[in-house]
């Protein structure tokens, strides 16, 4: 059985002896201050950690972070090393599938190119350990905007990638993997709960019909009232889309959980599983920008030669990518970020920064930093740690996970 199945497996059996409910935490890997803060956090509350890493984050070509799928299994072993954490980790890839890849839509990659590109991607981290894959063909390009994809096309691609993962996981002798399925709420896809309806019946037939029946994902996607502009878990959906997948072996999973109002009523609700990813950026964000105002306090007094001009870069480098504009309203289309009213042009430079962690300029200004602050005995990256792991204990403690470790 999977890594993913044993553990929510004996997350249902804690349940029925003890009543008590969970629900896994999942974090997105959006830099290296993140793995090793997610790694600590789930150390210090003895819980298990799961890393959803999308294909603009890691892939073969390094993604954002600079890691491909073997260097991003890699690092996390080491991090979890390092600590001598020795609980379960589990390492997934999230939003997989055609288009969702930045490089893919920007370039207007065909479907048979985009598809095999994914492929490709689906090959390495198999072969990287990888346990978990979330297939998600919910995008399409040629779909006029203001519509939604066809589902029975959803149903056709999921399949497709599936079966492809199968044929090569068994080809190469590789252990079997687990599978998430479903939507990408901020295009649509499986937003109402009639096509929810449709494309696990598609989805069921699919895979028969190729001939994987024992074949089936223990996680599904659901619109759970949480997207990019909402914060507010909705209880009752999702208890709702629970009552419908758990018969057929799956757990409902969240995503867009970053800030979520009320965290606690996952588990109630019978979620299996919730990604945050955004948050923790901010979170980096926000520690860096509080240690620059000590910095320049610092230097005011005499005590720093150099300014890091830490915000300043990260604001150009930000601009400079261009990658902040997809996540720009309606209303904003055409406008430059420095346009933007200063409260609307701190949140995207906050959530964006994960697209230019790793850049030259923003690498050279945290050096600067940290540096600056450790002559005067501040511990920089303590501080950014820190304030990363505050805003993940929050999930480990609403999802009741504390100490889970100690009964798996």
């Amino acid at each position: 059985m999977p890594k993913t199945e044993q553990l929510l497996e004996r997350i249902g059996q804690l349940e029925k002896a003890t009543g008590v409910r969970r629900t896994i935490f999942a974090a997105c890997p959006n830099s290296p201050a993140v793995i090793r803060a997610s790694l600590r956090a789930a150390k210090r509350n003895n819980a298990p950690i799961y890393f959803a890493a999308t294909l603009n984050q890691v892939d073969c070509d390094g993604g954002y972070t600079g890691m491909t799928q073997e260097a991003f299994t890699r690092t996390v072993r080491f991090e979890a090393e390092r600590i001598n954490f020795t609980g379960p980790v589990i390492i997934a890839i999230d939003h997989g599938g055609p288009w969702l890849k930045d490089r893919q839509r920007t370039e207007k990659w065909s479907v048979e190119d985009a598809m095999n590109g994914v492929k490709k991607s689906f090959e390495a981290a198999v072969l990287a350990g990888y346990d978990l894959i979330h297939v998600d063909p919910t995008v399409d390009i040629n779909v006029p905007k203001g519509q939604i994809i066809d589902i029975n096309v959803v149903v056709e691609r999921t399949v497709e990638l599936i079966n492809h993962i199968e044929k090569f996981r068994k080809e190469k002798g590789l252990a079997a993997i687990s599978y998430e399925v479903g939507t990408e709420e901020v295009h649509g896809g499986l937003a109402d709960e009639a096509t929810f309806d449709t494309f696990i019946c598609g989805l069921k037939k699919g895979l028969i019909g190729v001939g994987l029946e024992d074949v089936w994902p223990c996680f599904i996607v659901g619109k759970v009232g949480t997207d990019l502009d909402t914060t507010v878990f909705d209880a009752k959906v999702a208890s709702r889309l629970t009552s419908k997948v758990r018969p057929l072996g799956s757990y409902i999973k969240g995503h867009y959980t970053d800030d979520v109002a009320n965290p606690e009523e996952y588990p109630l609700s019978g979620m299996g599983a919730a990604n945050v990813g955004p948050e923790f950026t901010m979170s980096e964000y926000r520690a860096l920008c509080e240690l620059e105002a000590v910095e320049k306090r610092l230097e005011a007094e005499g005590r720093v030669a150099v300014l890091s001009n830490m915000r300043n870069t990260l604001l150009e480098a930000v601009h400079a990518s261009h990658r902040w504009e997809k996540w720009l309203h309606e209303d904003e289309l055409g406008k430059d970020l420095n346009e933007l009213s200063p409260q609307r042009q701190d949140w995207i430079v906050a959530t964006c920064c994960r697209y230019i962690w790793q850049q030259a300029a923003p690498l050279a200004a945290r050096g600067f930093l940290y540096d600056n602050l450790e002559r005067c005995g501040i511990d920089a990256e303590s501080v950014v740690l820190g304030r990363i792991e505050r805003d993940m204990d929050k999930y480990f403690r609403a999802f009741n996970l504390i100490g889970l470790n100690d009964l798996l």
